[in-house]
């Protein structure tokens, strides 16, 4: 039998209108047997996420919580009294008790944060009538936090087999002495994925409130286009580089069993979205130029010079084994033939700048040493419709027309990798979608 796999976002369960779309949606289609939720997002532009409300439930938990512990249970009883859901069906004092008994006696926050999943699902799973499974018992951690692949698979296979419609809370898992541990957030994407490849499902549906993936950040470029298909390479360039429809560790599981995704709105169900394969359908020279644009702001680069450098074995090892040990991510590195420049975030380089500094005078003892802030790094994925040596020039041209200062341009594949100072991104944006796009 054909099985879909639908996971839903906070906006998509944020109320009982909401709720009620959900499952008019998992209704016109039979196939879709298991349903993944996030916890209750914004119900309007003032209003809190259940999530943060609970990290923030978790911060006052050695002083007074009475009103944030009250209002996160009135959004729960105020949704199950919409959606006629009784006591009968769910205990709240009983849940609540829990919560708190778990809170005044030291508990982790990853606990707290996971409740928002765990009621918001047990409460879904009574107003459908279908089974809940709670992640805890199928999503397995080791001590240190990492997802273990093999047991989750196993767990889920076990507790799925012979359940014909089951609701699975995002975002949380646990070790095997029951320790709860989460996801980043976003994470109910990669529970989503990771049901989906266990039941080897024919998609997995991701549903929000966008129809699909925009090909750019609609806050800059007035109701971009969105994308209506791409790969799972590109995909994964997009959502690393920023696009945040779905969350980059929600690909790999079903990239490995071939697995399609379709992000799809839950506002607006008739409308196709965007489907991420393996197989893309041939690219006509009339299709836009590029797939997407994202970016990522907040970069400080570190460039070392040094006279004869190129012929120094032991250098690069020895630059990326500090910047490492410091926990830095390199996002950018260029090397010229008596150089280094890396890109590394300006947040996470600030409190070990000094360490990482003093280190590399003293291993590599540089000529020269800049430094330099206030930086972004803008993605462009190219959809093939153009050579990449064309499509090369007319990045650079676009952003040269704006008076953009480009301080590198990297090409990986299919994808363009741009420096520029954050000043002048979303002037680079715009004038990138405009060339390439409109």
């Amino acid at each position: 039998m054909s099985v879909k796999v639908a996971k839903f976002g906070g906006s998509s369960v944020a109320d009982a209108t909401q709720v009620k779309k959900v499952a008019a949606i998992l209704a016109s289609d039979d196939t879709r047997r298991y349903m993944v939720a996030s916890a209750p997002g914004k119900r309007s532009t003032d209003d809190v996420k259940v999530t943060d409300l609970l990290y923030k439930l978790y911060e006052q938990r050695k002083g007074d919580y009475t009103d944030t512990l009250t209002a996160i249970r009135q959004r729960y009883v105020d949704l199950a009294g919409d959606l006629g859901v009784g006591p009968a069906a769910l205990d709240w004092d009983k849940e609540f008790d829990a919560i708190e008994e778990h809170l005044v006696s030291g508990g982790k926050r990853p606990y707290v944060a996971s409740r928002g999943e765990y009621l918001q699902c047990k409460l879904i799973a009574a107003y459908l009538g279908w089974t809940f499974i709670d992640a805890a018992d199928v999503i397995r951690f080791s001590k240190s936090g990492e997802l273990l692949a093999a047991q989750t698979d196993e767990a889920l296979a076990k507790a799925l087999a012979g359940v014909e419609r089951a609701v699975i809370p995002g975002f949380y898992g646990a070790t095997s002495d029951g320790t709860i541990r989460t996801f980043s957030r976003g994470g109910s994407d990669v529970t989503g994925a990771l049901v989906a490849r266990v039941v080897a499902a024919e998609v997995y549906e991701n549903w929000t409130d966008v129809s699909g993936i925009l090909m750019a950040d609609p806050r800059i470029v007035d109701q971009p286009r969105s994308i209506g298909r791409l790969s799972y390479t590109a995909l994964r360039e997009l959502t690393y580089l920023g696009a945040s429809v779905l969350h980059e560790d929600a690909i790999t599981p079903v990239r490995e069993r071939g697995i399609p995704i379709n992000i799809r709105n839950t506002n607006a169900p008739e409308d196709p979205g965007t489907w991420v394969q393996t197989e893309m359908a041939a690219v006509s020279t009339k299709d836009p130029a590029i797939m997407g644009l994202a970016g990522k702001q907040g970069y400080t680069t570190i460039t070392l010079r040094k006279p004869q450098w190129s012929g120094m074995p032991g250098v690069s090892g020895t630059l990326f084994n500090i910047l490492g040990d410091a926990n830095l991510v390199l996002d950018l590195a260029l090397t010229s033939i008596d150089g280094w420049t890396v890109a590394v975030s300006t947040e996470a380089f600030a409190p070990v700048r000094h360490s990482v500094m003093g280190q590399i005078k003293t291993a590599l003892e540089p000529a020269t040493i800049e430094i330099e802030n206030g930086l972004s790094l803008l993605g462009v994925v190219s959809s093939g419709s153009l050579p990449e040596t064309v499509l090369t020039g007319r990045v650079s041209t676009a952003l040269c027309e704006v008076g953009i200062d480009i301080l590198s341009i990297f090409r990986w594949g299919d994808l363009h990798l741009i420096t520029i100072n954050t000043t002048q991104y979303e002037t680079a944006v715009r004038a990138l979608y405009q060339a390439l796009v409109d």
